[in-house]
């Protein structure tokens, strides 16, 4: 049989510490090459796009993927789980719910390891969705006392401060600009699917950390050129994938400021290999893409928490 969990069902089971633990072994694993990830394959027809996101994890006895389908009016996630062994599907996961938290942890994880420690305001650029995650993770792993946000539609603005708000119990206003939910915050997290640069290197300040989550196609772009030379240290999930999406660092390749085979990623700062921040003046940037083992780790975890709790429905599928 094979478990299928809908987006209710994923909801009851995933939390963000819980995303933010998976998410942290899912990285340490890949950067110890005991976990296997292939970077996003997108086939763009007229009506919308297909985003495939291969991974293995022999010690979960796991491989699979998640495909999704976007186009403007609509879209559908789900993650397939498949045991290396039998060579049986286990699972079909709806992954809107969980592709957001997971990615939102991405960034927390990030924070947890180049933030630095007295960090305890947040600048976000972005109230959508993804918005969501961003902000809950970094308030997981920092003692956040308030954020601020901006965003061009001001009604959606207001509505995410005041959900955030009593969300996380702190308080979380809407910024009159980007500018000023960036100038004086300690982290900032960018969140947008901006073609053109929405976070200004000026307005950069020594000793902040950026999530970057948004640009994960090379025609995006959140960061302009003075805020990726402004950053002295520069981590990206995977560097294969920063390769063929990062929109953001493909200006400093193109003039040879920056080098896709010498970033470091941030599994390999987790797992001790590489240097995080080093200094409290330094401006630390996590470039965030996407990472199939992110769904393959958290999606075994929700897997064994269905099949304890008797969430979900079992398909005769494969039997």
């Amino acid at each position: 049989m094979v478990r299928y969990l809908k987006e209710s069902d994923v909801r009851q089971l995933l939390t963000m510490p819980l995303a933010l633990e998976l998410v942290q072994q899912a990285l340490k694993a890949h950067a110890e090459h005991r976990a296997i990830d292939i970077p996003r394959a997108r086939i763009h027809l007229p009506t919308g796009t297909q985003h495939v996101l291969q991974a293995a994890a022999p010690e979960l006895k796991l491989i699979g993927f998640k495909y999704y389908y976007t186009r403007p009016t609509g879209k559908s996630f789900y993650v397939h789980l498949m045991n290396t062994e039998t060579a049986k599907l286990e699972a079909i996961i709806e992954a809107i719910w969980m592709s957001m938290v997971r990615t939102g942890a991405a960034s927390g994880i990030a924070t947890r390891h180049l933030a630095r420690e007295d960090a305890s305001i947040v600048g976000q650029i972005g109230a959508g969705f993804q918005g969501i995650g961003q902000l809950e993770a970094v308030c997981r792993v920092r003692n956040i006392r308030a954020a601020r946000v901006f965003a061009r539609n001001r009604e959606r603005l207001e509505a995410f401060c005041r959900t955030m708000s009593r969300e996380l119990s702190i308080e979380v206003s809407p910024a009159a600009s980007a500018e000023a939910a960036v100038r004086g915050a300690d982290i900032v997290n960018v969140i947008t699917k901006s073609a053109t640069p929405v976070l200004a290197g000026d307005w950069l300040e020594p000793g902040q950390h950026v999530n970057a989550a948004g640009s994960n196609a090379l025609t995006r772009r959140e960061l302009d050129d003075a805020a990726v030379r402004k950053c002295d240290v520069i981590a990206v999930d995977a560097r294969g994938t920063a390769r063929k999406e990062c929109g953001d660092l493909l200006p400093a390749v193109e003039k040879g400021v920056l080098h896709w085979a010498s970033l470091v990623e941030i599994g390999e700062v987790i797992a001790g290999r590489a240097a995080g921040r080093t200094s409290a003046r330094q401006v630390s940037l996590f470039e965030s893409h996407g990472m199939g083992i992110l769904d393959l780790y958290t999606g075994a975890r929700v897997l064994a928490l269905a099949r304890e709790r008797g969430i979900g429905a079992d398909l005769p599928i494969g039997d």
